[in-house]
C-alpha cells in the first residue's frame, strides 16, 4: 500500500482543525484570527488532547507561504494613489504612534532585564496594530460608517508601509548583532534603490504590459501571472538583502496600480486565505502553556502597556495633527491592539536566531488579550469621552479646540499647502546634504587618518569636529531655514502660539536634533554623544544662528537656487479664514447589492438626499466614472457610491442600502476627486446666482456640500441657495477644476 506524505497527512490535520475551531468561533462571534491560534494550540506538540503534526518543517514552509501571500495580498489593497490621499493627518498620527511604541517597548523591555534584541523587537511587536482586528471589530458593531474612521483606515496604511520598513530594519539589526549606523544606512539605501525600482515598475511598465495584454487575459492566467510575479520579487528582495514579505507586499503594491487590480485582489483572495490560516495555525502551534504561566505577570503587563500606550499614543499623535479631542480618543482606543504584524516580527526574531523563545509565546498571548478587548473598547468610547471632557480643565480643552481649529483653516487653505511642500523640499535638501557630508568624512576622511597610523580617538575626534562643522549650516536650515519672501506666513498675528505653525517648527527643529545624534553616535559612546548633541543643539540654535544663517544664505544664492519652485519666490495672496471647527460631514463609499429592490431606479425617484441627507457625490460602476450624478441616474448593482453625510445621516443610509459591504475611507482609484473649498470674491462669477444656475456642477464636474457663511454652516444646501460674497464654498469633485474656478 502507497504511503502518504506526511505533508498531506499534516496538512489535513492543520486544516481540519482550522475548520471546526473556526466554525465554532464564528457561532461565538469571535475573531477568526484567534480561532486558528487556538487550533494551532490543538494540534501542536504542546497538547495531548488530539493528534499533533508530526513534521514541523513542512508546516514552517507552509507559513512562510501564509506570510507570502498574506502581505501580497495586503499590497493588493495599497496604491502609490492610496498612499496620496491618506494625508498628512493619518501620517502624523502613525508615525508620532510608532515611535512611542518603540521606544516604550525597548524601554520596558530594558526594564524587565531583557537583553538588547529582546527589548527592541518587543517595541517593534506593539507598535503595529491588527488591521484584520479592527475591520471584522467595526464592521461587526457597526462604526465603519463613523467620520473618525477614516483617520483609523489611514493611519492602518501608514502602519502597514511602516511596518514593512521595520522588517528590514529589524532584518539589518538582527544579522549585525547591534544597531550599527552605516549597516543601517547601507540598507536603508538598498532599500530606497529598491524602492525606485518598485515605483517605475509599478507606474511605467506593469500597467501598460496588463492594458496591452488584456485581451489574452483570462482569470486563470491573470493568477498565474500574479502569482508568479509575487514568487519572483520574494526572489528577487532575498537576492537584494530583504525579507520575502517585503517582497510579497511590493509585487502586491504594483499589480495594485494595474488595470487587473481587482481582478487579481478577487482571485488571490481564496488562496491568501488558505495559506493566512496555515500561517496562523503554525503561530498557535508555538503557544507554551507552561511559558505563559510561568510569565503570566509579564503578559498581563505587556497588554495592559499595549491597551495604555497605543491608546495615549495615538491620540497624542491625532492631536498634534490638528484633531478634536473626541476624533483622537476614538482613534486612540480603536487602535489598542496588536495582531498578524507582531507575529511576522516575531517570526522574523525567531528566524534569525536573535530573540530568546520565550518572547513568541508571550507576543502572542499578548495580541489574544488585546484583540479580545477591542470590541470592549470601542463601546466604552463614548462613555470614556464624556469622563475625560468632564475632568479636563476648561483650559486644556480650549487649548485642544483652538488648535484643532487652526489645524482645519490651515489644511484647507492651498496656500499652507504650497508653503508646506516648499519647506519639506529645503527640509529634505538640506538633510541629503548633511547625510553626504557625513558619508564622506566617516567612510573617507576617517578611513584616510587611520591609515596614516594616527590614534583612533583622535582621527574620530578630528573627523566629527569636521563633520560638525561643515553639515551645521544645512542643521540650521532644516531646522530655522525660511523661504523668501514667503516669511509673511510665519509671521502672521491671526497664528498664535498655539497654532500648528510651531508645531511645524518644533518638527523641524526635532528632525535636525536627531540627525546630529545618529552622525555623532557613530564616532563616540552614547554618553558622549548625548552631550554633543545638546551642545551642538544649542550651538546651532542659539549662540551661532545668525553666522550660521549668512553662511547658509550665501551658499543657497549659490548652488541651491535652482532647486526651488519658481512659487516659492512669490508671497501669494492672503484672505481672512473662518474659524469653524471642522465639518461633521465625511465621505464613506458604499457597494449597491445586487439584489436591492431600487436598482434600476432613478435617484429623482429614491429622494435618498430629502430622506436620509446625504449626498451622492460620485458612481463608478467598473471603469466608468460619473461624478455628480443627476436625478435622472439609476443605481445599478455592485455601484461603488461616495456619499457625504454625518455619522448618523451615514447609519441611516447604510440601513437603507442593507448590506456589509463597504468602507469608512474614500480608496477609489478615481484620480484628483476631492473636497476642496473656494471663497466667493467680489469679482466672482457666480457670485448672486443660485447653486443650480451658477453652473458650479458643469463647472467642477461636482457638487457643493456645504456653504460657510458669517460664522454659521450650512450642509448640503439647496440649489435654489444664493451665492454670496464672502461666501466659502465646499465643493466635492475634480480638483484641478474646482481650483480652476
Amino acid at each position: 500500500m502507497h504511503n502518504l506524505p506526511t505533508m498531506i497527512h499534516d496538512l489535513a490535520l492543520i486544516l481540519g482543525a482550522a475548520a471546526i475551531i473556526t466554525l465554532l468561533f464564528k457561532k461565538l462571534k469571535q475573531p477568526l484570527v484567534i480561532g486558528y491560534l487556538f487550533a494551532g494550540f490543538l494540534v501542536g506538540p504542546h497538547c495531548s488532547l488530539v493528534v499533533n503534526v508530526t513534521d514541523t518543517e513542512n508546516v514552517r514552509l507552509w507559513s512562510e507561504l501564509g506570510v507570502i501571500f498574506l502581505l501580497f495580498a495586503l499590497g493588493l489593497e495599497f496604491s502609490f494613489k492610496k498612499l496620496m490621499r491618506v494625508g498628512g493627518a493619518a501620517g502624523t498620527t502613525a508615525i508620532f504612534e510608532i515611535l512611542m511604541m518603540l521606544g516604550l517597548g525597548y524601554l520596558t523591555g530594558m526594564i524587565l532585564g531583557w537583553n538588547f534584541m529582546d527589548s527592541l523587537f518587543l517595541g517593534g511587536i506593539i507598535s503595529i496594530s491588527s488591521t484584520s482586528v479592527i475591520l471584522r471589530t467595526t464592521d461587526e458593531l457597526g462604526y465603519k460608517t463613523k467620520r473618525y474612521m477614516s483617520l483609523v483606515f489611514g493611519v492602518l496604511v501608514i502602519e502597514d508601509l511602516m511596518a514593512v520598513l521595520l522588517l528590514v530594519l529589524l532584518s539589518t539589526v538582527a544579522l549585525t548583532k547591534q544597531f550599527a549606523g552605516m549597516e543601517i544606512f547601507t540598507s536603508m539605501a538598498k532599500l530606497v534603490f529598491f524602492l525606485l525600482i518598485w515605483f517605475i515598475t509599478g507606474v511605467f511598465i506593469l500597467p501598460s504590459f496588463l492594458k496591452k495584454a488584456q485581451h489574452l487575459l483570462t482569470e486563470e492566467t491573470v493568477l498565474v501571472i500574479s502569482v508568479g510575479l509575487c514568487l519572483g520579487m520574494v526572489i528577487f528582495a532575498d537576492k537584494v538583502g530583504f525579507s520575502a514579505a517585503l517582497g510579497a507586499f511590493v509585487t502586491g503594491s504594483l499589480l495594485a496600480e494595474t488595470i487587473e487590480a481587482e481582478r487579481i485582489h478577487h482571485l488571490i483572495r481564496p488562496v491568501r486565505d488558505l495559506f493566512s490560516a496555515v500561517f496562523f495555525v503554525s503561530i498557535g502551534m508555538l503557544i507554551d502553556p507552561a511559558i505563559i504561566q510561568e510569565h503570566f505577570g509579564i503578559v498581563l503587563l505587556l497588554s495592559f502597556i499595549v491597551i495604555v500606550g497605543k491608546t495615549l499614543s495615538v491620540m497624542g499623535g491625532a492631536l498634534l495633527a490638528g484633531q478634536t479631542l473626541r476624533t483622537a480618543m476614538q482613534t486612540g482606543m480603536t487602535l489598542s491592539q496588536i495582531g498578524e504584524f507582531s507575529f511576522i516580527i516575531a517570526t522574523l526574531g525567531l528566524s534569525f536566531g536573535v530573540i530568546s523563545k520565550t518572547l513568541y509565546p508571550i507576543a502572542v498571548a499578548v495580541s489574544v488579550v488585546t484583540t479580545f478587548t477591542t470590541p470592549y473598547m470601542l463601546r466604552s468610547m463614548d462613555t470614556a469621552y464624556r469622563l475625560l471632557e468632564r475632568k479636563l480643565p476648561t483650559s486644556w480643552s480650549g487649548l485642544i479646540t483652538r488648535y484643532s481649529q487652526q489645524s482645519v483653516v490651515l489644511s484647507s487653505n492651498r496656500d499652507w499647502r504650497i508653503l508646506v511642500k516648499a519647506y519639506m523640499t529645503k527640509i529634505i535638501l538640506n538633510s541629503v546634504v548633511a547625510i553626504a557630508v557625513f558619508l564622506f568624512t566617516s567612510r573617507w576622511m576617517l578611513t584616510w587618518l587611520l591609515e596614516r597610523q594616527m590614534d583612533e580617538g583622535m582621527a574620530k575626534l578630528i573627523t566629527l569636529s569636521l563633520t560638525l562643522l561643515l553639515s551645521a549650516p544645512f542643521l540650521w536650515a532644516v531646522a530655522f531655514g525660511k523661504i523668501k519672501n514667503m516669511d509673511v506666513f510665519t509671521l502672521r498675528g491671526d497664528l498664535d502660539k498655539n497654532s500648528p505653525n510651531y508645531v511645524f517648527l518644533i518638527s523641524r527643529m526635532m528632525v535636525a536634533v536627531v540627525l546630529i545624534g545618529v552622525m555623532v553616535a557613530q564616532f563616540v559612546q552614547w554618553q558622549w554623544a548625548l552631550a554633543i548633541t545638546l551642545w551642538m543643539t544649542a550651538a546651532v540654535g542659539f549662540v551661532l544662528y545668525r553666522y550660521l544663517e549668512k553662511i547658509y544664505q550665501w551658499f543657497e544664492s549659490h548652488f541651491l537656487g535652482n532647486f526651488h519652485d519658481e512659487s516659492n519666490h512669490r508671497a501669494p495672496p492672503l484672505k481672512p479664514k473662518s474659524m469653524l471647527a471642522p465639518w461633521d460631514a465625511h465621505i464613506t463609499e458604499f457597494v449597491i447589492p445586487a439584489e436591492a429592490n431600487f436598482v434600476g431606479r432613478p435617484l429623482m425617484d429614491l429622494s435618498i438626499r430629502e430622506k436620509y441627507g446625504v449626498i451622492i457625490a460620485l458612481i463608478e460602476r467598473g471603469r466608468r466614472r460619473i461624478s455628480a450624478p443627476g436625478r435622472d441616474e439609476m443605481l445599478m448593482p455592485f455601484d461603488k457610491l461616495s456619499v457625504i453625510g454625518t455619522d448618523e445621516q451615514l447609519e441611516k443610509f447604510k440601513n437603507f442600502i442593507g448590506n456589509d459591504r463597504m468602507g469608512g475611507f474614500f480608496v477609489s482609484n478615481t484620480k484628483n476627486f476631492t473636497l476642496e473649498k473656494v471663497e466667493i470674491m467680489q469679482q466672482s462669477e457666480f457670485l448672486n446666482k443660485n447653486i443650480r444656475e451658477s453652473g458650479l456642477r458643469e463647472a467642477t464636474s461636482g457638487l457643493v456640500v456645504g456653504i460657510e457663511r458669517a460664522g454659521q454652516r450650512m450642509l448640503n444646501p439647496d440649489s435654489h441657495e444664493l451665492i454670496l460674497v464672502g461666501d466659502i464654498l465646499w465643493i466635492v469633485g475634480d480638483r484641478e477644476k474646482i481650483l480652476a474656478v
